[in-house]
């Protein structure tokens, strides 16, 4: 979530926030109305007149966003962000090994074999109602940019300009657009952490041979890769971006290959900054063994460094996601503190994005973990995890791998799914109460209807 914000409150502005509590605590309570027709409230003032052991509260909306048009299906889900006017974009994969070709994308085969369906265009616009009003992205014709192989992360910035990264093998850059689509800017060249066997980049497999074809034919060399988290033009996989609009700096998490925050120019993509975990210089040749619960945290980053994001405060958030970690830097780097979330976590590790409430002073952080399949609700002062809410599975208020998250200037969560969770949510705030019964897996299905 990207604003401008007013410092101070004015008078008719607590008179109103009195008003809220009073409401949120009816929505807290399940005294209001049915869920889908409950006015909107207004988080930022609720949360700042709300008592110190009160947390915010969530229920899912079923009903949001509207069903897509043209027979589109979602892909992998694998950003999340909301602009200025409380607009929701999406990224995610509509290439064709995301899908079953016959199952799912028939109408997309050549021939088509049905009538349904086809995928949607990488990048959605949803406004709050959750109606689709925009839809772009994708590989042009000509070379204007070159389009991730697997893009990953989307950022609206205070201009309202979106930027996406990308962690497929080759993906050694980022993009920016107008929110129209309009192409702006590319940073890092794509195929510029290969070394060997370029050529093959991109490269389909020999018809009837390749590996285990039945043509005989061998398959060509694969590409060989390195890390550079030194590099000064090009990135490794970059998994998210923050545009910072206080100084027009772009934090990016690089990455899913490189081990470091790379900072770089809004308007000309120079590179600033960057480091690794704790604020040293990153290194790519450290053997960091295997993750163990309990054991030494990794000096350096394991990776994938999966967020970079910055509060009002001027902190940097960053996700050490198969370290289950949380580091905390100021803009220049410097190493503040860590904490290690759900730390018996194995495979992809629990910190997969962040995102912060809507007041001023962004008391609380929520915390995508993709792998317990839920979302924390912290106290950002400590970093103390309050409670959580989701469980894994298919039906709305569950996840299949939430991957992103980000809030509107309501205090509404939106999240989206990776892997075979393919969809976009949202988690309406209704209110502060007290931390719920269980505070684990807290389920947020509309309290009228339990």
């Amino acid at each position: 979530m990207k604003r401008n914000r007013l410092v101070g409150v004015a008078v008719i502005a607590v008179i109103a926030a009195l008003g809220i509590v009073q409401a949120c605590t009816m929505e807290s309570t399940g005294t209001s109305g049915s869920s889908a027709a409950a006015p909107s409230i207004n988080g930022a003032a609720a949360i700042e007149a709300a008592a110190a052991d009160q947390v915010p509260l969530f229920e899912v909306d079923p009903f949001w966003p509207k069903p897509l048009p043209n027979h589109w299906l979602l892909g992998a889900t694998i950003g999340v962000a909301v602009d200025s006017r409380d607009h929701v974009y999406i990224v995610h994969r509509n290439t064709p090994d995301q899908f079953a070709a016959r199952t799912e994308v028939g109408a997309a085969q050549d021939p088509p074999v049905s009538e349904c369906c086809v995928p949607a265009p990488p990048i959605l616009e949803f406004d709050a109602e959750g109606n689709l009003v925009g839809s772009w992205g994708g590989p042009v014709a000509g070379g204007a940019y070159e389009w991730p192989d697997s893009n990953h992360g989307i950022e609206v910035d205070h201009m309202d300009n979106v930027w996406i990264g990308g962690n497929g093998q080759p993906d050694s850059h980022v993009l920016k657009f107008s929110r129209a689509g309009d192409f702006l800017m590319q940073v890092g060249r794509k195929g510029a952490r290969c070394v060997e066997n370029c050529d093959q980049i991109g490269a389909p497999a020999p018809a009837g041979g390749g590996r285990g074809g039945r043509g005989g034919g061998a398959a060509p060399p694969s590409p060989r890769f390195e890390r550079n988290s030194f590099s000064t033009e090009d990135f490794g996989r970059v998994a998210k971006i923050f545009v910072d609009p206080v100084e027009n700096e772009v934090y990016l998490a690089d990455g899913y290959y490189n081990r470091r925050v790379a900072v770089i120019d809004a308007d000309t993509g120079e590179l600033k900054r960057f480091w690794g975990a704790y604020g040293s210089e990153p290194d790519d040749s450290a053997d960091l063994g295997r993750y163990v619960p309990g054991g030494t945290p990794a000096p350096q980053f394991r990776g994938p460094v999966h967020c970079a994001d910055m509060s009002n405060d001027r902190l940097l958030y960053v996700c050490d996601r198969a370290e289950d970690r949380i580091q905390v830097f100021n803009p220049d780097g410097t190493f503040v503190n860590e904490v290690i979330i759900a730390p018996e976590t194995l495979a992809q590790g629990s910190t997969w994005d962040l995102a912060f409430s809507p007041d001023e002073a962004q008391r609380f952080l929520y915390l995508a973990d993709g792998q317990n399949m839920r979302v924390y609700v912290i106290d950002r002062t400590s970093m103390e995890v309050l409670y959580s809410f989701g469980d894994g599975g298919r039906q709305p208020g569950q996840f299949f791998a939430v991957h992103s998250i980000d809030t509107d200037s309501q205090g509404n969560i939106y999240t989206t799914e990776t892997y075979e969770g393919k969809r976009l949510q949202k988690f309406r705030f209704v209110g502060m109460g007290s931390i719920p019964a269980g505070s684990q897996y807290v389920s947020p299905w509309p309290t009228d209807r339990r």
